[in-house]
């Protein structure tokens, strides 16, 4: 089934070119289908780039899913241009009143500052706020998933002795969990963050299970018990070459950054060959259909409230 996102958004014809079934909105409109309703808060500051990413994972599902880009309103970031924000984005105050079967909060370039110092920290957490009660489940991407295990949880963000940065191996610490289901036992997931939440941490809350990470990365994969909040502590929706544009971009501002480890094939640092895509796939596919479309009421009004 199709994505239904704006014809002339640039996700439109990347996606397009790829083979994948993207369908404007006039013409959902002759369907007698209900679409699974996703709302992206897209925090990043390459917001094109992430939207496409985000779009082109949750198009693996048989489902219709129809899209919406959400940007905030007390912070507008300088690197996208604000005809594309006016055009194909919603400000929260626009959607306050809608509820949706999932949503997607991604990370943000801000890990280093504390959470209070964040421009758009108090709208962040009024729509936290709003998520638990009107959207049936939530993922949140790196930054974004340290900020919502500290506003919900209480847990801390702790930095990092360097940057962790590459793509590294995890191991499933639960077997037979909806999410991660058709995942091997090992798999690979691309990090790049200054910091972490303990693993320890997040086995300490009762409502939370850690469900994937390693010695070396600690937590990666966490989630609510009943579903309704995931937590993706690196980037799976990263591109072939995300992590090289990461680095060169570093490099250029003259910052002390390593090569990102087990990423490039070459000395060159020209091959790139992702091993994370067939997995990052099967999780947003296992998302969509056991925690979304198994668990969302058909009249999307009746999502109600977490206890907490």
């Amino acid at each position: 089934m199709p994505i239904i996102i704006p014809k002339d958004i640039p996700a439109y014809s990347t996606l397009l070119s790829e083979n994948i079934f993207v369908m404007n909105h006039e013409r959902a409109m002759t369907q007698d289908i209900r679409p699974i309703e996703i709302a992206i808060l897209n925090l990043m500051p390459t917001k094109i780039e992430t939207e496409t990413q985000l779009i082109r994972l949750l198009s693996n599902s048989p489902l219709q899913i129809k899209v919406t880009l959400i940007g905030t309103e007390t912070y507008v970031g300088k690197n996208t241009s604000l005809g594309h924000l006016q055009r194909f984005y919603k400000t929260f105050s626009e959607i306050k009143d809608t509820h949706f079967d999932g949503m997607i909060i991604t990370g943000a370039p801000v890990e280093m500052m504390d959470f209070s110092e964040v421009k758009y920290w108090k709208e962040l957490t009024e729509i936290l706020d709003y998520a638990s009660k009107n959207v049936q489940s939530t993922i949140f991407i790196c930054w974004g998933a340290q900020a919502a295990l500290h506003y919900y949880y209480g847990l801390n963000k702790h930095v990092l002795d360097k940057k962790l940065f590459g793509i590294f191996k995890h191991q499933k610490y639960v077997q037979f969990d909806p999410l991660l289901k058709g995942t091997d036992e090992e798999f690979y997931m691309p990090h790049s963050r200054h910091t972490t939440v303990h693993a320890d941490d997040i086995r300490g809350v009762e409502d939370l299970l850690l469900l994937a990470g390693s010695d070396e990365v600690g937590a990666s994969i966490a989630r609510s018990r009943d579903g309704r909040r995931i937590f993706l502590m690196g980037h799976m929706e990263y591109d072939r070459d995300t992590l090289k544009r990461e680095y060169l971009r570093d490099i250029e501002k003259g910052l002390d950054i390593e090569e990102p480890k087990n990423y490039f094939r070459d000395k060159e640092k020209t091959k790139i060959v992702p091993n994370w895509y067939s997995v990052a796939n099967l999780i947003y596919s296992n998302w969509l259909n056991y925690y979304v479309y198994q668990m969302t009421p058909y009249d999307i009004k009746g999502i109600t409230q977490r206890e907490n």
